[in-house]
């Protein structure tokens, strides 16, 4: 009976290392997110979708929301594609996308040839970026 408990421990133990954690730092990310500024903003408020000349959507309840529905907004196709094909943003695609944006949308759509208007890439810190998203619009 002892061999079996602790058998069942480390698998358990086991079991947990593997599993993906999804440990970001909003504090970090609000830092990173100085980086997006430039085409991103994050305002609450109806009339704010895109206003001062930013090239991308508001990121405002980014967390949680169809890809590529903003009313107002102009996105590639491909993005709305994976709207429509049921793509809502979490704080881990999100992190994903950021990363590498062309390559996350050609995966999720199966598409070797989709393609993102956002070009930056976030190398480092898109985990974080996220969880302060996340944050900013509970």
């Amino acid at each position: 009976m002892k061999t079996f408990a602790t058998t069942t421990l480390v698998a358990m133990g086991l079991a947990l290392a593997a599993a993906p954690s999804f440990a970001a730092d909003a504090g970090a990310g609000e830092k990173t997110f100085k980086k997006c500024k430039s085409c991103h903003m994050i305002q609450n408020g109806d009339d704010t979708i895109f206003r001062g000349g930013k090239t991308g959507p508001n990121l405002y309840g980014i967390i949680g929301r169809t890809a590529g529905t903003v009313d107002g907004f102009r996105y590639g196709d491909d993005l709305v594609a994976a709207g429509e094909k049921g793509l809502v943003w979490t704080e881990e695609n999100l992190a994903e996308y950021v990363a590498d944006p062309k390559e996350f949308l050609r995966t999720y759509l199966d598409d070797g040839k989709a393609k993102s208007k956002m070009s930056y890439k976030l190398r480092k810190g898109g985990d974080d970026v996220a969880a302060y998203l996340a944050s900013v619009a509970q």
